[in-house]
């Protein structure tokens, strides 16, 4: 047991060596400036689709998210969080992503989605 001070300090270093290539809740709260804004307050909340229909991302108005791809209905599902008219997403898997809203269309990952209406 007397080396259990050493071990600790060990796996916290391990563990501090992956940290910094994530981006954490407070590093994403840290933008004094620009605060989230409750999903059922923002214009964002609902379907957004891209131009084949084959991804569909359902923004609740619970902060929460529920995408579909292809046939695949909740293919993945998860918390999102809107500061201004950035979007970061939370999956439920562990898996984090972004994406940008831009004269009304959501750029995210790559893909164009649009409002359904």
């Amino acid at each position: 047991m007397k080396h259990f001070p050493m071990l600790a300090a060990a796996v916290l270093l391990a563990g501090a060596a992956v940290i910094p290539g994530q981006k954490g809740l407070a590093q994403m709260n840290s933008d004094p400036k620009s605060t989230p804004q409750p999903a059922q307050n923002h214009p964002y909340v609902g379907m957004w689709v891209t131009a084949d229909g084959h991804i569909r991302h359902n923004l609740l108005s619970n902060d929460r998210y529920d995408e579909a791809r292809g046939n695949r209905e909740s293919a993945y599902q998860g918390r999102y969080e809107v500061r201004g008219d950035h979007i970061d997403y939370w999956d439920d898997t562990g898996f984090t992503a972004d994406g940008e809203f831009i004269d009304g269309v959501l750029h995210h990952g790559g893909m164009i989605l649009y409002r359904e209406e």
